[in-house]
């Protein structure tokens, strides 16, 4: 049995993953692979930090809802008779069973199993046969709900009723992709695979510029060099990050013209249309914004060692009602298939590879700054959560 890796001289340690980058090294490889730092972790970000569920879009109507679940909460996300968007558990009071799955439209959620009926504000309706039960009040078994925020047309959500705004600590990531108008765009159904290797591999994966002239070298990419890449500073309260990184020529894009297909998002300037941004509100949301299509990936870790993946599509404003959309979408997927396939590779054998004996702590290169950026958010939050959990359990210092 292997003995457990939380202790204050593993945390101590973290502090080399966030100092200057220059100087910074790599997380340690246990924080992708034990499963005590995987439960230590659901406390330092998912109970308390927002995360992202999914596009306002993906409830535009009264009584249209989705279900989803992060760490092992399912969760229902619905507009109700007042349009607002609200976001609760999908468990049932009663007994556990889930009172929703998939998405749809509903006036209310019952329960199949025993016919509980909760309203599209999560408060109990019906309970049959429950007269006899003593003290039993409706008021008191209504679903649990969560605080519900909108950014940039995306839904996020958190268990923590007292956790701060949002939006204030994205104003530094707003100002860098304002001008694409988000909550603006038309999308369109994103996909939801699985994958075998922790989410924060996937994550660095996501805004890694330092590997794109070379894993992905060649025609594919090379109209984005690395060497073109650079970090905006954020507020030291930033919530998320960013990379640039220019390109070639104006208007490119991931197909085999490298030329844009589709609209260009109409509020760009000549240097936005020369450049792909990409940004992280962690540990859900990434975004990489070309000047004709964005893509989003929602992550939801499942385990120390896998999680899963929505990967969806934004466009400008009527660009999916164009003649030659859905040419153009497929001719630009056969260049995103290629290279989405190559990370996915490498990503796996990334996680076969931190499992090692002799997988170590790294140092970066001046291109990851991202990944540093990554760290100064996480390492501050897991300190936190260990000198919580050991105050309140007298865990051993060593």
């Amino acid at each position: 049995m292997k003995q457990s890796i939380l202790n204050d001289v593993f945390f101590s340690k973290l502090n080399r993953s966030a100092v200057a980058l220059e100087s910074a090294e790599t997380l340690p490889p246990e924080c992708y692979t034990a499963t005590d730092f995987y439960d230590l972790e659901k406390e330092a970000l998912f109970n308390h930090e927002w995360l992202c569920v999914g596009r306002e879009s993906d409830v535009a109507q009264a009584g249209d809802y989705f279900t989803t679940h992060i760490v092992d909460e399912p969760i229902i996300v619905v507009r109700n008779k007042k349009l607002e968007i609200k976001a609760m558990s999908a468990v049932c009071q009663h007994r556990a069973m889930l009172v929703a799955e998939g998405k749809g439209n509903s006036r209310a959620f019952r329960c199949p199993y025993h016919h509980w009926t909760y309203s599209l504000d999560g408060s109990l309706l019906k309970a049959p046969a429950m007269e006899q039960t003593c003290d039993f009040s409706n008021e008191d078994y209504s679903l649990p709900t969560f605080q519900v925020e909108l950014w940039s047309g995306f839904i996020f959500i958190n268990f923590d009723e007292n956790a701060p705004p949002l939006a204030p600590r994205l104003e530094g990531v707003k100002e860098v992709i304002d001008s694409y108008d988000l909550a603006s765009a038309d999308g369109i159904e994103p996909e939801t695979v699985t994958f075998g290797w922790n989410w924060k591999v996937q994550f660095e994966n996501n805004n890694d510029g330092y590997h794109a002239n070379r894993l992905h070298q060649g025609e594919n990419h090379d109209f984005c060099p690395s060497a073109l890449c650079s970090f905006p500073e954020m507020p030291k309260d930033t919530a998320g990050y960013t990379r640039i990184n220019g390109t070639t020529h104006k208007d490119a894009s991931f197909n085999p013209t490298q030329k844009a297909l589709q609209r260009i998002f109409p509020n760009l300037s000549d240097e936005e249309r020369s450049c792909f941004l990409f940004a992280n509100v962690p540990p859900t949301l990434s975004l990489v914004l070309t000047p004709d299509m964005v893509f989003f990936l929602i992550v939801r870790a499942t385990g120390p060692e896998t999680h899963e993946m929505d990967t969806g599509l934004l466009f400008a404003p009527g660009a999916t009602s164009d003649l030659e959309f859905q040419k153009n979408l497929d001719d630009t997927m056969i260049t995103a298939v290629q290279i989405m396939g190559q990370d996915q590779h490498v990503d796996g054998l990334v996680q076969v590879g931190l499992n090692s004996r002799f997988a170590r702590r790294g140092r970066y290169s001046w291109q990851e700054g991202a990944q540093h950026q990554f760290n100064s958010w996480l390492v501050p939050r897991y300190q936190a959560a260990w000198q919580k959990l050991r105050s309140r359990d007298g865990l051993c210092s060593e």
